[in-house]
């Protein structure tokens, strides 16, 4: 699988489309509001004569929540040089995706989005003075590598992007009839699982700890010292991989899958070949990739439960049930959120003609579980300081 090519958001504003289906995305970004908000008013405190301000926001994607993340920034940031009675600093905002994302959505929301900048500025009681102070550009490319020059940021901030792997992890290599392959043993599954061999989760492991160490290097020389980010993406809470929080929603669509092939729509060798580029990450592993690399210090990292549509959940809620027909509402609407990310990586190897049917069996799969349990991520929070 070719993850650059086929890693992003079904494009768009149809049915299916990530534009109308992203709402559990929405709210992650709102319960990393706080950790956000901290990071910037202490990166505000420190540079108390800083005049232009570099801010990226790494897997930006498209539709509505494009802008959310850079709206909310820049809202911090003017309340903080409010509350110090000090002028708002230029902002040279970047947005980062990979080059298949639809970046045309983004660029059409933007003239909206200035209007809103200028009125909240003008209502905070600030003058706007004689030029734009807000610069948006794109950037596309894999954030697994370098994307901006030298000391160019001061805050970098990513959401729901730093799960997905810059490719699949490398199995065991084999060599048979004289072709070299390289195989994860991953059968009937697409992604780990309690079944899964143990070096299926050794090389799912190996290829986070690289991406992500590729990933702070990388952050490492583009953000000035002292500089900061704050990561919020899909990880666990428990040292097990195999834990329903971090992967239980691939164990439901690899059922999906096999009850298509059980009855021949599809074929059972492609699910043994297909296998997610994506990893739930503990707190341990964080913390050991961020301090082998040493660029960055931990200032604060928060993981927290939240059901399959986004909301924040308790450990009383854990056991919730729902009524049959709101299981099966939830069912459809997890569905078509796990549709508008996934599809595109799943269409080169099942076929668009098997789609539609593909996430009606998900939909009623995951509505049943829904009846029995309430299903749940855990979501990470990271806010890091670039080290002098």
């Amino acid at each position: 699988m070719e993850v650059m090519r086929v890693l992003h958001m079904n494009k768009g504003n149809g049915e299916t489309s990530y534009a109308k289906n992203s709402t559990v995305q929405s709210n992650i970004i709102s319960l990393g509001r706080r950790v956000m908000d901290e990071a910037l008013k202490k990166l505000m405190m420190s540079n108390s004569d800083i005049l232009s301000i570099g801010i990226a926001d790494l897997g930006c994607s498209s539709g509505p929540n494009s802008l959310l993340s850079i709206s909310n920034i820049i809202d911090t940031i003017q309340n903080v040089c409010l509350d110090l009675d000090r002028p708002i600093p230029e902002l040279r905002v970047s947005l980062n995706d990979l080059p298949n994302n639809d970046f045309n959505y983004i660029f059409a929301s933007l003239p909206e989005f200035y209007d809103r900048i200028k009125n909240n500025k003008e209502g905070l009681g600030f003058s706007l003075g004689g030029g734009e102070s807000c610069f948006v550009s794109a950037v596309p490319g894999s954030f697994y590598g370098r994307l901006f020059p030298r000391r160019s940021l001061h805050f970098v901030h990513s959401s729901s992007s730093l799960h997905w792997l810059s490719q699949v992890p490398c199995g065991e290599v084999k060599k048979e009839d004289g072709a070299i392959t390289v195989d994860l043993d991953n059968r009937e599954k697409i992604y780990i699982s309690k079944t899964s061999p143990k070096s299926a989760h050794k090389a799912y492991a190996l290829q986070f700890q690289t991406d992500f160490s590729v990933f702070l290097r990388s952050r490492s020389e583009e953000l000035v010292p002292g500089g900061r980010m704050v990561l919020s993406f899909l990880g666990r809470s428990s040292q097990d991989p195999t834990t329903e929080e971090s992967c239980y929603q691939w164990e439901l669509l690899a059922q999906a899958l096999m009850s298509m092939a059980n009855e021949g729509i599809i074929e059972g060798e492609k699910i043994d070949a297909f296998n997610a580029p994506y990893y739930a990450a503990s707190s341990e592993e964080l913390k050991m990739v961020i301090e082998k690399e040493g660029s960055f210090l931990i200032d604060r990292l928060d993981i927290s439960a939240v059901d399959w549509e986004g909301g924040s959940i308790s450990e009383e809620s854990y056991d919730l049930v729902r009524s049959k027909p709101e299981a099966l509402a939830s069912g459809r609407r997890v569905a078509n959120t796990i549709r508008a990310v996934v599809e595109p990586m799943l269409e080169p190897t099942f076929g668009e003609n098997v789609m539609d049917e593909l996430f009606e069996r998900y939909a009623k799969i995951v509505g049943e579980h829904f009846c029995v349990s309430l299903p749940r991520y855990a979501l990470v929070n990271v806010s890091l300081v670039r080290t002098s």
